[in-house]
């Protein structure tokens, strides 16, 4: 059946009697709730061409008043119909709920004495004009955000100096905050001349603000070719050292987005000052907003092999080994993997073999977290145990891994982690006799 339409009184939408019995008028709604926080004016002639489903489906709004909501769906209503118990539901849900053989009132469940239902035009109306007061107000915003974004684009181009730094401020809240503005300044050819900007002789004020414009914008391929020249990437870098928190995680999340290019080329993030800005920001526990972020980079990084080493030299393995029982779930994912990937060269392996609290820190993390984090930290004890049996294995029984390991097998994770379980029991029993194994392992209850 078709959408009813706004009835017309006087070139305004009208508000007549529906199937609920009420008469209401657009004022007595405002003043009664129904359509609060919608501001004053009334939707002219114009606004009957708007699509009811249209507006609904671009304002996706979150808040939107309840009487306006299917009870069935939990959706707005858009041919809202009242049943003879007084309760009003979407046409198509109600006409389903009748052909599933239902001849009750959901709400309610009272049987129906009466199978009729009656267009609620009072409700459809007031459904209409909320809808159409908002939807109409969010068009003249993304218009005046979108000329906003196109006059400083253009501003761009002409000044220098404070008055940039202003310009770029601006934008980088138009661009954060509204998708209209950030299709405008790609559609406008935006990303080319923001990324002008970046160069060996761009202040880090200026710098600050293009990267926090350029990590709200979708990049293409040959935008992050020119992004990644050498003279900007030094740029970034040096923020990303000398920069606050916000900026620093712009850095991070800029350079993360240059790596996804599949020309990337290792030797970019081959930089001495880059891997020492990344641990800064992943240590500082002043701002522990930075470590997700700084370990999702060096996450990146670490898939370069030929980096690895690097990585090891600036003392990266102790420092994240220390830093694993401070991280929640999603960071220590992050910090495991890149232990897990320095441990596949030799330095790796060594200075995990070197630090102390790797075998006691990584005993703890299995079947503790989860199973890629158990996963990953099995992988780091093989790695340090199969360099030093002798030394490593004990360290390891005394730290309780026999018992984790037993815990790993017994469990319903992936066979694969069993059989690194089993591999790394029976390493780490090689020293031992039966009976002293198993007493030095306490593993008395754990077989019981």
């Amino acid at each position: 059946m078709p959408m009813f339409q706004p009835s017309r009184r006087d070139g305004v939408v009208g508000y007549e009697g529906g199937g609920d019995g009420h008469v209401l008028d657009l004022d007595t709604a405002v003043k009664d709730g129904v359509l609060g926080g919608v501001g004053g004016g009334v939707v002219g002639a114009g606004v009957e061409k708007l699509d009811l489903k249209k507006m609904i489906e671009e304002l996706d709004l979150s808040e939107v008043p309840s009487v306006f909501i299917c009870p069935i769906s939990l959706e707005p209503m858009q041919d809202p119909v009242t049943l003879c118990t007084g309760q009003t539901y979407e046409r198509s849900n109600i006409l389903k709920w009748f052909s599933l053989g239902h001849f009750t009132c959901p709400t309610t469940m009272q049987e129906l004495w009466d199978e009729s239902i009656t267009p609620n035009r009072t409700l459809y109306h007031l459904i209409y004009t909320w809808f159409s007061q908002k939807y109409l107000l969010m068009k003249k915003k993304s218009e005046d955000v979108q000329g906003r974004a196109s006059e400083l684009l253009e501003t761009l181009k002409k000044v220098k100096g404070q008055a940039r730094v202003q310009a770029l401020k601006e934008l980088q809240l138009v661009v954060a905050a509204h998708a209209t503005a950030r299709k405008t300044v790609i559609d406008e050819g935006g990303v080319a001349v923001i990324s002008s900007l970046l160069g060996p002789f761009t202040s880090h004020a200026v710098g600050s603000e293009v990267i926090g414009i350029l990590v709200n914008l979708t990049l293409d391929s040959e935008s992050k070719t020119n992004l990644m020249q050498p003279a900007k990437i030094s740029l970034m870098v040096d923020i990303l050292n000398e920069g606050c928190i916000e900026t620093k995680i712009n850095c991070t999340r800029l350079i993360e987005m240059l790596m996804e290019e599949k020309d990337f080329r290792s030797e970019v993030v081959s930089s001495h000052s880059l891997l020492v800005g990344l641990m800064r920001l992943v240590k500082d526990k002043r701002h522990s907003n930075g470590v997700l972020p700084g370990l999702k980079v060096l996450r990146t990084i670490c898939l370069h092999k030929e980096v690895r080493a690097l990585i090891v030299s600036l003392g990266a393995v102790p420092q994240l080994v220390e830093l694993l029982p401070a991280l929640d779930a999603d960071c220590l994912e992050s910090a495991l993997f890149i232990l897990d990937a320095l441990s596949t060269v030799q330095e790796g392996r060594l200075a995990l073999k070197e630090c102390s609290n790797t075998i006691p820190n990584m005993v703890r993390l299995l079947m503790r977290v989860s199973e890629c984090c158990t996963q990953y930290a099995l992988s780091i004890l093989w790695s340090v145990c199969k360099l030093a049996p002798e030394e490593c294995s004990s360290v390891a029984v005394d730290a309780g891994l026999a018992a984790k390991l037993l815990l790993v097998i017994q469990s319903s994770c992936n066979p694969v982690l069993k059989q690194r379980s089993a591999e790394l029991l029976k390493l780490c029993s090689l020293n031992y006799s039966d009976t002293i194994f198993i007493s030095k392992c306490k593993l008395t209850r754990t077989i019981q």
